[in-house]
């Protein structure tokens, strides 16, 4: 009944409809977390196999350190599914897919990589995922109206990276 009202009363009155793209509409969406997550996964890849370029596989911390640099690996890998997942869910609209028809086959590479990377210790898979990331993330600032810049991470694995210029 009060169903009926409200409709009765739009008809009349017209009131505005309200749009929002997720239950908060917080507006708060970049794609960083996914690139460090991605830079992640290089360092630890890169820490395995230098731990297994050493002499002393047999010893307990070479097992402790490599089971860490796996399990943090796996996690990463997820995340970075995860933060791309979100945006494209929550920000990416129908105009958007229209505008860059590269997005929705770009997004099924990066969770097709992030489980490779997750499945293998391949730096060659995580750097590729790295650079369906950096794209994403070009397309992502975008569509908010911001020009990217690459740069080298400041820090290990030092691979490029794209940033909005602020």
């Amino acid at each position: 009944m009060l169903h009926r009202v409200f409709e009765t009363l739009d008809r009349a009155l017209d009131f505005e409809e309200a749009q929002a793209h997720c239950d908060i509409p917080c507006g708060i969406y970049d794609p960083h977390q996914a690139q460090v997550a991605v830079l992640t996964v290089i360092r630890m890849i890169d820490l395995m196999s230098d731990l297994a370029k050493g002499a002393q596989k047999d010893t307990i911390e070479f097992h402790n350190s490599m089971t860490r640099y796996v399990l943090i690996k796996e996690e990463h890998a997820e995340l970075c599914k995860r933060e791309v997942r979100v945006i494209w869910g929550d920000f990416i609209k129908k105009e958007h897919v229209e505008k860059y028809p590269e997005l929705t086959p770009l997004v099924h590479k990066i969770m097709q990589l992030g489980s490779k990377c997750r499945q293998t210790a391949s730096r060659e898979a995580a750097v590729e995922l790295l650079q369906a990331v950096n794209r994403f993330a070009e397309i992502f600032w975008e569509i908010k109206g911001i020009a990217t810049k690459k740069v080298k991470a400041p820090y290990k694995p030092e691979e490029e990276v794209t940033y909005p210029v602020l």
